[in-house]
């Protein structure tokens, strides 16, 4: 049994504004080498993120995988292509056969099927036209430490949480709470 709660990106939806930094900068560093150009208006891609600005009346923020400890997609798929990592969810991109299960699986709709590009290029199905796709979702920048989004966003709205710590300082600030009441 597994100790240890896996991190996870929170979004602070008082302080999301739309502004789409977390998605850029998602984009930029899971498909460095995939661009010709590093530039506004010379990227040739199509700008897929790992997570998703959603915005619904009058709330905005980015919604992105929580990586769960019973992570509905990593027991949906067939093809062991999602697995656990020191308390990450991570796709295989090259084990994905771009089935939908984890897709449809995951509560938070984190998880899309998107294009892959090697080069600059898309890659199609083994005899076929049809470009092939792939699960995509936030890998927590599984090579970078602290998320890019988390880094990239002008109003602080995005934090790597890691449970442990937060529910040892919700202990902490209800324990003195509760003294302060007490001494009154």
């Amino acid at each position: 049994m597994r100790n240890e709660m896996g991190s996870f990106v929170a979004a602070d939806n008082t302080k999301c504004t739309g502004c789409k930094a977390c998605e850029m900068a998602c984009f930029a560093v899971h498909n460095q080498g995939n661009h010709v150009g590093n530039t506004v208006g010379t990227v040739e891609l199509p700008i897929t993120a790992r997570l998703y600005v959603t915005r619904a009346e009058e709330l905005c923020m980015p919604v992105q995988c929580r990586h769960c400890d019973n992570s509905p997609c990593l027991n949906s798929c067939t093809a062991g292509a999602i697995r656990r990592e020191e308390e990450k969810i991570i796709i295989d991109e090259d084990k994905c056969i771009g089935c939908k299960n984890c897709m449809m699986a995951c509560p938070f709709g984190a998880i899309e099927l998107v294009p892959v590009y090697r080069a600059g290029k898309e890659v199609l199905l083994p005899g076929s036209t049809e470009v092939r796709k792939t699960a995509s979702k936030c890998d927590l920048c599984v090579k970078r430490g602290i998320p890019a989004c988390v880094n990239a966003c002008p109003n602080q709205a995005l934090s790597l949480v890691t449970p442990e710590a937060e529910l040892a300082d919700k202990r902490i600030q209800a324990a003195l709470a509760l003294a302060l009441t007490n001494q009154a």
